[in-house]
């Protein structure tokens, strides 16, 4: 055994690919339903360097890998939450207000334990950096060996107790109002007032689209356009969530026996993918593509069906459900690329200028009274620039963004990097915490930190706040600022895209705050 772990210490590649391979593997079992996902990486790493540990072989992966996993998650987690992030900040600012506030609580449990046990100032920080488990604070402490101890006393139960706490949000939490419903189509007959099709996308909130007309059954169906008005006796084909759809059904008319769909010999429809770099950001409405006489009605982003109306925002790898007529259809394929390759684009010139561009932000000193400067660091800083090119998608001729298919790859990538060098880091500190005198101490101090921050987080925003259950698994995922929870949450959640935004919501204040207090904490 020891010979095996020897090599594994002067092959540090094989190490690393083998954590990950054994973890991706243990954290695809599940019971009841419920797995650890990529967040089993963390764990086997933190078991296997403990064992190594023993033996007295270091196993250490070095710390560049870590890095750059850290980065290329933060980064590519900011692109796919970007284009919903600051819509959404200006209705959830009491998030941010939210986990500082119960951050500082968890400081203040920290500091009160610590000190009735007789904890030193700098173990307290550092027990306060696991229990929270930020590595950064960590480094804000001072990373003394007094700290690191703490630190990796504290570690274990921080991660696993939000873990628990993401799987009751998933199964406890709120309805999501946001979940969006599924898209259905259905052929209505006006009898009616004429209506202009403007109005009543209007009317219904722009949450409506129109892909098919026919002024009499016999007749082909024609495409819709804004412009159109729907007459008595007309027989249209409105695409939307059903609800939306029965609204104006009984607003217009009734439902048809006819279905415009099924004559697809005037007007056909396909999916098409959006893969052509310079429709990256526009909008549906800036491909003209009423010069084809065709028409989006729907698009498929991720998993998600979503309405398309002429305002909708397109993002490479958007699979959109086009209405042309047949000899039309190729020449529509062509200006929006249609091609396989375009899901798979990772945007390189986006990729590595916007991380140089973070880290260089994660640099920058922000002065802060009484305690000298503070910089986001590297996780934040990327994630910051990741969410901004993400909202604008492109500067001019240059593409900001990448398919949300490469986006996730990427996170998942730089995720199972990180993890693996965080486990190593941690295990190699765990014998040291467990022969330490003062282990049982740190150990309750730490959980009780972390109990305060994770119950208090869900407890805030299920009960106070109402955030439903999916958004509310990014953000308990952010509170901690480990990327290991919003991996498992991600797992649980099928990759939907309120996690990562939930998550990017609350990470930066999070962190920035946990920086500042374990600097306090130390200097008690």
């Amino acid at each position: 055994m020891t010979a095996i772990l020897g090599l594994f210490a002067d092959q540090p590649l094989i190490y690393l690919a083998l954590i990950v391979g054994i973890g991706v593997t243990i954290g695809r079992v599940q019971l009841r339903g419920v797995g650890l996902g990529p967040a089993a990486v963390l764990f086997t790493a933190i078991v296997l360097t403990a064992l190594g540990s023993a033996v007295d072989v270091e196993l250490i992966l070095p710390e560049v890998i870590g890095n750059l996993g850290l980065v290329l998650f933060a980064f590519t987690t900011g692109l796919v939450a970007g284009p919903s992030f600051f819509a959404s900040l200006r209705t959830a600012w009491q998030l941010v207000v939210t986990v500082a506030a119960v951050v500082c609580a968890a400081a203040v449990t920290v500091y009160l334990v610590g000190a009735a046990f007789g904890l030193s100032p700098t173990a307290i920080a550092g027990t306060f950096a696991g229990a929270v488990t930020n590595t950064p604070a960590l480094a804000a402490a001072g990373g003394s060996a007094e700290a690191t101890v703490g630190y990796a006393t504290a570690y274990v139960f921080g991660v696993i107790l939000m873990l628990v706490m993401v799987t009751l949000a998933f199964r406890f939490g709120n309805p999501d109002p946001d979940t969006p419903e599924k898209v259905i189509d259905l052929t209505v007959r006006v009898e009616g007032d004429d209506v202009g099709v403007a109005d009543l996308r209007a009317r219904h909130g722009n949450r409506l689209t129109f892909s098919r007309l026919a002024h009499d059954p016999a007749e082909p169906p024609e495409p819709v356009g804004d412009e159109q008005t729907l007459r008595h006796g007309d027989l249209v084909t409105v695409v939307g969530p059903p609800s939306e759809v029965d609204a104006l059904v009984d607003e217009i008319g009734h439902r048809s026996s006819h279905d415009l769909t099924a004559d697809r010999s005037a007007l056909d429809f396909r999916r098409i993918t959006v893969s052509a770099p310079r429709w990256a950001g526009r909008r549906v409405r800036d491909l003209e593509l009423d010069r084809y006489g065709a028409a989006i009605t729907r698009l498929r982003r991720g998993d998600t069906d979503l309405v398309a109306t002429p305002d909708t925002p397109l993002q490479l790898g958007d699979r959109v459900r086009v209405v042309a007529p047949p000899e039309q259809m190729g020449q529509v394929a062509g200006v929006l690329g249609d091609s396989s390759r375009g899901l798979t684009e990772i945007n390189a010139m986006a990729l590595g200028f916007g991380i140089a561009i973070g880290l260089a932000v994660g640099l920058v000193p922000i002065p802060v009274p009484g305690l000298g400067t503070l910089s986001l660091g590297a996780a934040a800083g990327t994630l910051v620039v990741g969410l901004i090119l993400g909202r604008i998608g492109r500067i001019g001729p240059v593409v900001t963004s990448m398919p949300l298919t490469s986006a996730q790859v990427i996170t998942e990538l730089g995720l199972l990097l990180f993890l693996a060098y965080a486990g190593t880091k941690a295990g190699s500190l765990i014998l040291d915490a467990f022969t330490s005198g003062a282990i049982v101490d740190m150990l309750v101090t730490g959980a009780a930190c972390s109990t305060v921050m994770a119950v208090g987080m869900y407890a805030v925003c299920r009960w106070v706040l109402r955030t439903g259950k999916v958004r509310l698994a990014g953000v308990l995922a952010g509170t901690q600022t480990n990327p290991a929870h919003l991996a498992f949450a991600n797992a649980r959640g099928g990759d939907d895209p309120r996690i990562a935004l939930g998550y990017a919501l609350v990470y930066p204040a999070a962190m920035v705050v946990k920086i500042l207090l374990a600097q306090v904490l130390s200097a008690l």
